[in-house]
C-alpha cells in the first residue's frame, strides 16, 4: 500500500486537538514495550533510561509524551522539557513504519524534525530504521497491501 503525500484536513487537526493525548500515548508505549518483550525492538534501555520524549504528529496537532526506565516505556505527563522531540505528519510516519521512506530520507528532506539531545535523536532514529515491522501482526496486513 503506497501512502500518499497529504496532511490530514485542518477540521480533523481541530479535532484531534481537542481530545486528551493520554490514550494515544498509553497505546505507543504499550507497543513500544511489546516489541521490548518480544526483543523486536532492541534497545539499549540504559541509554533511554530518565529520558523525556514526545512525539509529535503535525498534521493532527497531536503530542505524545513518555519516557523511559532501565527496564519500559512509561506514559509521561505534558512537559515543556522533553529531552528529545520526533515530529512529522501522519503520512511520514505511516511510510517510516511501512519503510516507505527511511528516516534519514525524511530528516534530510526535512520531513521528520528531530530536536534536542542530538546523541538521543540518533540513537533513537536508528532504532526505529532498526525495527522489522513486518513481523508484527498489525504491520502485515498494512505492508501486504
Amino acid at each position: 500500500m503506497q501512502i500518499p503525500d497529504r496532511v490530514m484536513p485542518g477540521l480533523l487537526k481541530n479535532v484531534v486537538e481537542r481530545l486528551p493525548a493520554k490514550p494515544p500515548a498509553w497505546l505507543l508505549v504499550q507497543t513500544l514495550n511489546q516489541l521490548l518483550k518480544r526483543e523486536i525492538l532492541l534497545a539499549d534501555m540504559s541509554l533511554l533510561a530518565g529520558r523525556l520524549f514526545r512525539v509529535e504528529v503535525a498534521d493532527l496537532g497531536l503530542n505524545l509524551f513518555f519516557s523511559a526506565s532501565e527496564q519500559r516505556f512509561m506514559v509521561s505527563d505534558v512537559s515543556a522539557d522533553v529531552d528529545l522531540c520526533l515530529s512529522a505528519n501522519t503520512a511520514d510516519f505511516m511510510k517510516m513504519l511501512l519503510r516507505q521512506e527511511d528516516p534519514d530520507t525524511l530528516f534530510f528532506n526535512r520531513r521528520l524534525k528531530i530536536e534536542g539531545d542530538t546523541e538521543l535523536g540518533l540513537i533513537v532514529k536508528n532504532l526505529l530504521d532498526s525495527i522489522d515491522w513486518s513481523t508484527i501482526p498489525m504491520m502485515k496486513s498494512l505492508v501486504k497491501q
